[in-house]
């Protein structure tokens, strides 16, 4: 089983994932990259030049949750820089596509 993740990592990866999960599929789909991009990032740390399966936007939290862990567990991310990714990457999402970067209430 693994370690449990640093409570600020926990509470924030389950903010992003809810606020993914509320996502429409367009809106999804157009944040996609972003989401990926981190997750590959993570992935990439243990497994370089080794690329994450593109298995479409549904799986896309599943796949960060479990880089994630594996990241933390092999000390590949700090949990502070792990904290930050997971905030910026929220704060993406919660900006409206081509609308700057200003966020949905």
């Amino acid at each position: 089983m693994p370690a449990p993740l640093p409570e600020a990592v926990a509470d924030e990866l389950t903010r992003l994932v809810r606020r993914w999960q509320a996502l429409p599929l367009d809106q999804a789909l157009s944040f996609s990259a972003p989401v990926r991009a981190l997750a590959q990032q993570y992935a990439a740390a243990r497994h370089p030049g080794i690329p994450l399966p593109d298995l479409g936007p549904a799986v896309l939290p599943d796949q960060l949750t479990v880089v994630l862990y594996d990241a933390l567990a092999a000390g590949d991310v700090t949990p502070a820089a792990a904290h930050a990714d997971l905030v910026g990457l929220r704060r993406t999402l919660s900006a409206r596509p081509n609308a700057g970067s200003r966020p949905v209430e």
